[in-house]
């Protein structure tokens, strides 16, 4: 669980997961998804943010069954596939959720 202050604090983050949402058309539960696991998973070092966002995202939409590729994610933010594939499944995990063994 995050704080109130959280919210706060990664203003610029939350900034850009929802720019990304947006430009990858994502529904509005995909985008409450991913601000609610960014923000419980939110990295002390400002370097790790973009990729634990850009995980955020990807795992907040498949929760809502709006799927994106990693690729397509990685590129609305900024990022590496790689940093995508590295963080997904353990934000899933402690969520709560098994992420899908395609």
């Amino acid at each position: 669980m995050y704080r109130a202050s959280d919210e706060v604090q990664n203003e610029e983050w939350l900034a850009r997961l929802r720019r990304a949402a947006e430009s990858l058309d994502l529904s509005g539960e995909a985008r409450s998804n991913a601000t609610d696991l960014f923000l419980s998973h939110v990295p002390e070092a400002e370097r790790s943010k973009p990729a634990m966002a850009a995980a955020a995202l990807y795992a907040g939409a498949l929760i809502a069954g709006d799927e994106r590729s990693q690729t397509r994610v990685a590129d609305a933010m900024e990022v590496t596939r790689l940093s995508v594939q590295q963080h997904w499944k353990d934000i899933l995990e402690d969520a709560g959720f098994s992420p899908p063994t395609w």
